[in-house]
């Protein structure tokens, strides 16, 4: 289970070396919400609205606009990634304290082992997605960060469809 896990990280560390390093705003494709109701019916859970729907972007991938305390960060979704893997870039901003010096092997890539270090995001939120306590890991090397399973788990349905990743209840 062990290598699964890495070879699913390293790919997925792949993918994220080589999407684009920077997207102009105009490029970014925001995501639409659909069912943007503000009331949430009784019983349903506090991130109940509905629908997010996310269009496939111009390099074929997925993105979405994570918010992680007071900030948002452009992610690349990645369906196939076990958790969250943030830049090291965007882990300082985000004001999660890591070592560099603590750089440990967490997944084999193409190129040799892939180092990250381990770390917890308090709060993270996509749309109407809220998480708490998200695993993830700071691997200094990414062009992007990624929004992996350790966050889209805790997401009802997650699905592919005509060019469209949609995230529901």
């Amino acid at each position: 289970m062990k290598g699964f896990v890495v070879t699913v990280l390293a790919i997925a560390v792949g993918v994220a070396m080589m999407a684009p390093r920077d997207q102009s705003s105009a490029e970014r494709r925001p995501f639409a919400v659909a069912n943007a109701d503000s009331a949430k019916p009784a019983g349903k859970p506090a991130w109940y609205g509905g629908a997010m729907v996310l269009d496939r972007a111009g390099d074929g991938h997925f993105y979405a606009d994570a918010e992680i305390d007071t900030g948002e960060y452009h992610m690349l979704v990645d369906t196939g990634a076990s958790v969250v893997a943030l830049t090291a870039e965007d882990a300082h901003n985000i004001g999660l304290d890591w070592d560099p010096d603590a750089l440990t092997p967490v997944a084999q890539g193409a190129s040799g082992p892939v180092e990250g270090v381990a770390v917890t995001i308090p709060r993270m939120a996509v749309g109407d997605f809220e998480a708490q306590d998200v695993q993830a890991i700071v691997v200094p090397d990414l062009g992007v960060s990624l929004l992996g399973q350790s966050f889209l788990r805790q997401v009802p349905n997650v699905t592919i469809s005509d060019d469209k990743l949609t995230l529901s209840d």
